[in-house]
């Protein structure tokens, strides 16, 4: 019998394009359901688009506000990966995998910071307008 290449413990995973879109579904899905910091940036996003919305942001901001949207929700499910990842590995306290926890973590950070300053680019200067407007 042929092997696929493939690990015994991906069995299952399945190895078509429906399947890997129905698994990063469930990552998804896992992501909002067992982490409360992707629930606040979720809803914090909700609040953005309503304000490019009614602020009538420009494409190109809505470009930046997607980038940066895209950024912390990527950085989120990264660090929730490698902290499952590392507690399967080694539950107990370690300083490496503290070390791993510590730079996922630094990494959502880094994002947010990044997408918070994007905001205040491009929603200042478009509330100002609107205030002139009223």
């Amino acid at each position: 019998m042929r092997s696929s290449g493939k690990d015994e413990s991906m069995k299952g995973s399945g190895d078509g394009l429906p399947d890997s879109f129905r698994n990063a579904f469930a990552g998804i899905a896992a992501l909002i359901s067992s982490e409360r910091n992707a629930r606040i940036h979720l809803g914090i996003l909700i609040l953005v688009i309503a304000a490019g919305i009614l602020l009538k942001i420009s494409p190109a901001h809505w470009i930046a506000v997607t980038l940066a949207a895209g950024l912390v929700l990527t950085a989120e499910c990264l660090n929730t990966a490698i902290e499952s990842l590392c507690d399967s590995i080694k539950p107990g306290y370690d300083p490496g995998i503290k070390r791993a926890k510590d730079l996922a973590a630094a990494g959502v950070l880094i994002s947010a910071v990044t997408a918070a300053v994007t905001g205040l680019i491009v929603f200042i200067p478009a509330f100002l307008r609107f205030i002139k407007q009223i």
